[in-house]
């Protein structure tokens, strides 16, 4: 029988080298709890980047999943399916969107939202052929394909991958005057997360995501915004523009959307928007398989049935609330919505990431180097809250 160490020799020895992993090698998973080779059990604080909103390998989910391999798992859309359409009402009617455009990866989404603000740009705005601007923000993550590094500030996301791909213009994150500012007749739409998560859990100033909302009415540009790691329940509503009273034009979605069974995501628009794609302009062999649209709609319906946004918004005041009591000089800050929760430290947060999962059982981890994300899976309770403060609090305060 392999030990974890064991497993991590294996994957050191063929697996290419773009991750840093904790050294836990899980087995098995379920709700909040993962346990590894050797049968010990880990608090789940990160919930693969809010994929597992519902918790790990929810039942319904499951079942859903099972049921439809059984039958159907996959026909490419050369042929209609049965679960596709029904999977288009279901997910039309509960975000209030005209229509979905059904990918698989979250970065493949965001693709298909550039490629279709362009071609709006063009068609329906009328801006000059291969003209066309799109504002992004610092800081921001959308995704590792070649086209969306070519807008990130992160040089270790970019370095060496060049050339890149023109037509993006760079403003300051929560500054809505470098905005204004960098809006030409040439812009066809602004892209942004509406709290960065990549970047540390960094929350915009309050009105921020209203005040582009009107630049964009004003100047007929499309607002995009990126919920692939804040939408379906994660900060405590349904997509996190809701906490402002807005809508975007345009919503990409993925993660949380197949409740980490399945690579699941789409773009959410109106008619005017989608409706600039024909037949063979743009599509995917696996996005809206018979398998992905019947694993999505139960992966929807839990988030509806167990109230998870409201659990979400219950949850991260509580654990919020506590973790603000933390009362050590390496902390800098401790902010969140909803249960998307940041340590911001003054020195690095690998170490503290390690002693938790080492001493405490509890999986954490860094995102730009002093910042500690935590996330659970919003199915977490109040006991299992305490549990993980009573750990984080022992690694900061003694």
């Amino acid at each position: 029988m392999k030990t974890s160490q064991d497993y991590i020799e294996l994957e050191k020895l063929y697996g290419a080298n773009n991750y840093k992993p904790l050294d836990v090698v899980v087995e098995k998973a379920q709700g909040v709890w993962l346990y590894d080779v050797e049968g010990r059990k880990y608090l789940d604080c990160l919930s693969a980047y809010s994929a597992v909103n519902q918790g790990h390998c929810h039942p319904k989910i499951l079942n859903a999943m099972i049921e439809q391999a059984s039958k159907v798992a996959l026909t490419s859309r050369a042929f209609r399916n049965d679960k596709l359409p029904l999977y288009y009402e279901k997910i039309a009617k509960l975000t209030r969107y005209e229509m979905v455009l059904p990918m698989n990866t979250g970065a493949e989404a965001v693709e298909t939202a550039i490629k279709a603000a362009r071609k709006w740009g063009y068609q329906k705005k009328q801006v000059v052929a291969e003209k066309a601007e799109i504002i992004v923000c610092s800081e921001n993550f959308h995704g590792r394909t070649t086209t969306i590094i070519s807008f990130t500030t992160d040089d270790g996301s970019k370095n060496d991958f060049g050339p890149y791909t023109p037509g993006f213009v760079m403003t300051e994150y929560g500054n809505i005057e470098s905005i204004e500012q960098a809006i030409t007749k040439n812009t066809v739409a602004i892209m942004l997360e509406p709290i960065q998560g990549e970047a540390g859990i960094k929350i915009p100033p309050k009105g921020y995501l209203k005040q582009i909302r009107q630049l964009c009415d004003e100047n007929n540009i499309l607002m995009i915004l990126d919920e692939i790691q804040t939408g379906l329940g994660r900060t405590g509503k349904m997509f996190a523009y809701e906490h402002e009273g807005i809508k975007p034009d345009v919503v990409t979605i993925g993660k949380a959307l197949s409740g980490g069974f399945y690579p699941v995501s789409a773009v959410l628009s109106s008619k005017d928007v989608l409706g600039v794609f024909k037949p063979g302009e743009h599509g995917s062999t696996f996005g809206g398989s018979p398998l992905a649209c019947a694993i999505a709609m139960a992966a929807l319906d839990v988030i509806v049935d167990e109230k998870l946004c409201e659990r979400s918004q219950e949850m991260g005041e509580y654990f919020l609330s506590k973790l603000q009591t933390l009362k050590s000089s390496v902390i800098k800050e401790v902010r969140g919505k909803g249960l998307f929760i940041a340590i911001e430290l003054n020195e690095k947060a690998r170490p503290y990431c390690e002693r938790l999962f080492k001493e405490f059982g509890i999986l954490v981890k860094e995102t730009h180097e002093n910042i500690i994300r935590v996330a659970p899976p919003l199915v977490i309770t109040k006991e299992e809250i305490d549990f993980a403060f009573e750990g984080i609090k022992t690694v900061f305060e003694n």
